[in-house]
């Protein structure tokens, strides 16, 4: 029983202390950002965990209702403990002009201090408690409520209750562009039948089924508004490091308990759910108990509050969660306990299943270990944002994504293959939305406006940027775009046999563009390309190296990249995820590798005819030249020379058919 420790992203953060400063109207720096967007009707604002989107979704509805005809704010949360958020806040003792308050009674998320009745209260009570909420002889002005009550409350009320008023809904991606998605309605019908404002909020715009949370004629109707992870973590006052990667095992996961849990921080554990295939044949209890025995020796239990001291090995006394204990009055009294923690001293570890991810709030949480693979990229950012909180004494956090070793022997190593690409594609994906950006100017722009600071660059041939459209993809939406990039099935097997960057950056990534914006130009098109692959690349290089000459590069791999000489034919050249096929081929034994690639080679992949012209205009003449004019053989055990194989095939039975008169009008 062995694991392997493979780190893709170590960022260090400058401590500005911008994202954490209030102004002289008690806003940090992201809801500066929204209240200055407060005029638009849709405000679709993307920030991670802990930038404060409560308190701006607060700040913009008091505006709203004070200033633009607004007469009452919903707000709408996936989960009742989130509800919590939103409770009374003084604001005015911060500078801003009134207080935001929810009359418990239209508080219908429950919780401490918060109406606490409501917690067992039907969805046919809180929808009644809604339409009362709704009707104009009641003067509250605020209403707090699940998702799922709003999505019942729309069923039974006409669309036009809801005109003056705004409908805030927290945690976004909870919605979908998809005909069945209840929220989508809601959403869709508000823009089409009402004057209602909206304000959408989420941490993470990314679904795990791909699927898009707006339809792209609605999403175009909202103003975005973007602060990313970069700038909230290097914005915070303690915090200087994050580190993000995986840990391999093989066998049972809890044989690798004892090589991945550090007790010496502050952890939260979660384990898979008993039907993942990381699951033991343990349960759940079994599972909660073995990490238990890792830790050490149970030594007492406080039975009003459920926390577990366990003494460790070396004599240190642990205090542990366990919110995999699904009898209520258990659940809720450690939840209680944690809801009431202020002391960094009050909790060491938290075991969690399902729990502890979206909206919770354990700010001493130093490490966040997640065992198998999840299904979704917003899971893995919501994860990653409970350990990623800033807080004195807190200077790095790590989130591990503990997962199995595909093996020759597993009955469905296709998916075991597949679950070992995503969790990997998963870690790239954090690399990119939390690691520092460059600014790209053309050669026209630079010349004409100059090089203002050290991460503006030139680049020659690089296309300006033409529409309203494609600067607002650029400005605002590429994290997202690279999300749907990075969970498309080609351009993940791709990264796991060592492609052609040309297959990679001219055919794979504008399809994924032509299928999320299908209304852009083919021009439009390689505008964005050329800047997706710009951001990419620059953030996937490690490292800056200044030469005695002052020219700086960038070191990708074994090469370096002048950062003062960039071109677009040389970013085009480059493999934008050559250093994941590098972790692979370096850090997993070539057993594995080899079941990795020969699963992929035996999935079917078909080759459209413009990767196989651009594979014989370029690879194909090279690879003949350096083999004395010898045709790549089809079962040659380099997937490359496959794939070169298969393109001259195609091109091979194309010119055929094309001579025996059958239409292709390829060229």
């Amino acid at each position: 029983m062995s694991t392997q420790d493979n780190t893709i992203v170590n960022i260090n953060y400058e401590q500005t202390g911008l994202s954490t400063g209030t102004n002289a109207l008690g806003m940090r720096e992201m809801q500066a950002k929204v209240y200055e967007a407060r005029d638009k009707q849709y405000l679709l604002v993307k920030a991670p965990p802990a930038s404060g989107k409560s308190r701006a979704m607060m700040f913009v509805a008091l505006y709203k209702m004070a200033h633009q005809g607004i007469r009452k704010t919903i707000v709408a949360v996936p989960e009742k403990s989130i509800g919590g958020s939103f409770k009374n806040t003084e604001l005015k003792r911060f500078g801003f002009f009134t207080d935001w308050t929810v009359a418990p009674y239209f508080n219908l998320c429950g919780g401490e201090g918060m109406n606490e009745g409501m917690s067992g209260v039907s969805e046919s009570r809180k929808v009644a408690r809604f339409k009362e909420f709704l009707s104009p002889a009641t003067s509250a002005t605020t209403l707090v409520c699940t998702h799922a009550t709003l999505r019942y409350a729309f069923k039974e009320l006409p669309d036009e209750d809801f005109n003056d008023t705004l409908v805030g809904i927290d945690e976004f991606h909870h919605t979908s562009a998809d005909a069945d998605s209840g929220l989508g309605d809601v959403v869709r019908r508000l823009i089409a039948n009402t004057n209602a404002h909206i304000l959408a909020m989420t941490g993470s715009y990314f679904r795990g089924d791909g699927l898009p949370v707006l339809r792209a004629e609605d999403e175009m109707k909202f103003h975005p508004v973007t602060y990313n992870y970069y700038q909230q973590l290097n914005g915070y006052k303690y915090l200087k490091n994050l580190q993000i990667g995986y840990k391999f095992y093989q066998g049972r996961y809890t044989d690798a308990l004892p090589e991945v849990i550090d007790s010496t921080k502050k952890t939260i554990i979660h384990i898979p759910s008993v039907n993942a295939r990381a699951a033991t044949g343990l349960g759940k209890y079994g599972e909660v108990a073995a990490i238990i025995d890792t830790l050490g020796k149970v030594v007492s239990i406080d039975y009003n509050t459920t926390v577990i001291t366990v003494q460790t090995p070396d004599g240190r006394l642990l205090k542990v969660a366990d919110l995999v204990e699904d009898t209520p009055n258990e659940r809720n009294a450690i939840q209680t306990y944690l809801r009431n923690i202020r002391h960094r001293d009050d909790m060491d570890i938290i075991i969690a299943l399902g729990t502890a991810k979206e909206g919770f709030d354990w700010r001493w949480c130093e490490r966040c270990l997640t065992i198998g693979v999840r299904g979704s990229l917003t899971e893995v950012v919501q994860i990653i944002g409970r350990c990623t909180r800033d807080c004195e004494g807190k200077e790095s956090a790590e989130f591990i994504n503990l997962i199995a070793q595909p093996e020759a022997s597993q009955d469905h190593v296709s998916v075991a293959v597949n679950d070992f690409l995503k969790a990997i594609t998963a870690s790239l994906l954090m690399e990119q939305v939390m690691a520092p950006a460059w600014n790209f100017k053309t050669a026209k722009e630079a010349d004409e406006e100059g090089i203002k600071d050290k991460r503006t660059l030139k680049v020659e041939g690089l296309k300006p940027l033409s529409s309203a459209k494609t600067r607002m993809i650029v400005a605002e939406q590429l994290d997202d775009l690279k999300a749907n990039i990075l969970q498309n099935d080609l351009i993940v097997k791709a990264m796991a046999t060592d492609s052609y960057a040309e297959t990679i950056n001219q055919v794979l990534i504008p399809k994924v563009i032509r299928e999320r914006y299908p209304s852009l130009t083919d021009e439009e098109v390689e505008e964005v390309r050329q800047r997706v692959l710009l951001d990419t690349v620059t953030k996937s290089c490690a490292e800056v190296v200044v030469k005695p000459d002052g020219n700086r590069f960038l070191k990708l791999s074994n090469r370096f990249i002048n950062l003062d000489k960039l071109s677009i034919n040389i970013i085009d050249s480059i493999n934008p995820f050559q250093r994941a096929y590098e972790i692979l081929s370096k850090k997993i034994d070539k057993t594995v590798l080899k079941i990795i690639q020969d699963t992929i080679a035996e999935q079917k992949y078909d080759m459209g005819i413009e990767e196989a012209i651009l594979l014989c205009k370029g690879p194909l003449k090279e690879y003949m030249a350096e083999s004395g004019g010898q045709l790549p053989d089809i079962n040659n055990p380099d997937v490359k020379v496959q794939r070169l194989a298969q393109a001259y095939l195609i091109i091979k039975n194309k010119a055929i058919r094309r001579k025996q008169g059958l239409e292709w009008e390829e060229k």
